[in-house]
């Protein structure tokens, strides 16, 4: 399966969605938009994993890889997912104590610049 990463403006966030299969394949594409975004200038990442499928550790590097990029400038990068089974990847190699996981855009969009990484 293809994967489709599109962006947009959301107040002084850009919400990056995913829709599709992250793997070794697909994952270029995700990080070229990171990349791209904050080369730009935009370091406060919401990337919305709710249309995703499947994650292998090749999109786990991905946002840690993006993470790394927007904390050199004091940023921060958010992740929406309510699936079980993508949520069970971050819970397994210990990355929902890294990300702040919502299960929701607006939650994501509406928490502090200060809210804590996963609760798990």
């Amino acid at each position: 399966m293809d994967l489709s990463v599109t962006s947009r403006q959301e107040g002084e966030r850009s919400v990056v969605s995913v829709v599709g299969e992250i793997d070794v394949y697909t994952a270029p594409s995700l990080r070229e938009r990171l990349n791209d975004l904050v080369a730009s200038g935009h370091y406060h990442l919401v990337v919305d994993l709710s249309g995703v499928e499947f994650m292998d550790s090749t999109g786990l590097g991905v946002l840690v890889g993006g993470l790394n990029r927007v904390r050199t400038h004091d940023g921060t990068l958010r992740l929406v997912c309510a699936q079980e089974k993508i949520l069970k990847v971050f819970r397994i190699t210990g990355l929902t104590k890294v990300f702040p996981i919502f299960a929701g855009l607006d939650d994501a969009l509406a928490a502090p610049d200060d809210a804590p990484a996963g609760t798990d």
